[in-house]
């Protein structure tokens, strides 16, 4: 892997977002979206891949994250937002149109943009998030009542909580997050109801003696999330989780059908994002082409990027060759 590149910054949509590239700038234009907690850097085995296939690869730090604009109100992190910052980059870009990629958050959000801004969108790869049909109740309510008050989405809306206990010690809580052979699909299923029930934030209080299976990350990794978090804290990330509910609503009435080419990589082990959350996404997403990575977690970027890179360069080989 070559060195991550530096950022250049444009205007969109109200902010200054830092951007990453790798790749031709006449190449097909990949935007790659990352989730919670994480960076453009987490694209960084996924940039040089993608520019050797003879694409124009795109890593933004997005809204509230990294060296991209921090806004304060809560509201300013709505999915309407979230989309429109990538149509903004787009525009800052002088680009018509491009292949969006999302992983966990970011995942949500370029599933969402063929439906908000379909003139815009030539088709999306989704990593480990699949697109996911609007609920008939508010998701938060919903995940209360399944889960409970410390299941970590639904405790994230409390706020400035979660926020402080994450930034407590950043890098106890990048060690303790960005890990792989943590569980198995076939062992989280086997345990007890009340293990299942995602209580993340409380968990991240155990002893480090109690982290299952290895770091992903290498040293030098590691400290380029915990130096950025440490300086921005981790509330612009939190605050899209706050809107789970607000999105919700603004999507009610929305045509739910993807009409651009889609890919669905899952990933074996992903007990958050399980594969069988992808069943029957054909219903939505009518041109759509799946690929199952085993053995892998739910960092599918970072923990298996040659078989992701291998996935994402076959399809866009064959539906949007350069």
């Amino acid at each position: 892997m070559g060195e991550f590149p530096q950022p250049h910054f444009v205007k969109t949509n109200g902010l200054e977002m830092a951007v990453y590239e790798a790749g031709p700038k006449d190449g097909f234009p990949v935007v790659l979206c990352h989730g919670f907690p994480e960076l453009a850097y987490s694209w960084r085995h996924q940039l040089p891949a993608l520019a050797a296939a003879g694409y124009r690869a795109i890593a933004p730090d997005q809204r509230g994250y990294g060296r991209t604009t921090r806004p304060e109100k809560i509201e300013d992190y709505d999915v309407k937002h979230l989309t429109g910052d990538l149509v903004g980059l787009l525009d800052a870009l002088g680009l018509k149109k491009a292949v969006f990629v999302g992983h966990d958050w970011g995942g949500i959000i370029v599933w969402a943009l063929p439906l908000l801004h379909p003139e815009r969108v030539a088709g999306v790869i989704g990593v480990n998030t699949p697109f996911l049909p609007r609920l008939p109740i508010d998701p938060i309510a919903a995940m209360r009542a399944r889960f409970g008050d410390n299941m970590y989405i639904v405790y994230f809306q409390k706020q400035g909580v979660a926020d402080a206990v994450l930034a407590k010690d950043v890098r106890k809580t990048f060690t303790f997050f960005m890990r792989k052979n943590v569980v198995t699909a076939k062992e989280f299923a086997s345990l007890p109801a009340e293990l299942k029930n995602f209580e993340l934030v409380k968990a991240l209080s155990a002893p480090d003696t109690a982290m299952r299976g290895e770091l992903l990350l290498k040293p030098e990794e590691l400290d380029y999330f915990v130096t950025t978090y440490e300086r921005t804290g981790f509330t612009g990330g939190i605050n899209w989780y706050r809107n789970f509910a607000r999105n919700w609503h603004e999507m009610e009435g929305v045509t739910e059908k993807v009409n651009v080419p889609g890919l669905m990589i899952m990933a074996e082990d992903d007990v958050i994002l399980s594969p069988a959350m992808a069943d029957g996404m054909e219903r939505y997403v009518p041109d759509l082409e799946k690929v199952l990575i085993r053995q892998c977690g739910h960092w599918t970027q970072q923990e298996h990027p040659e078989e992701t890179n291998r996935a994402m360069v076959d399809w866009l080989k064959r539906r949007f060759p350069v």
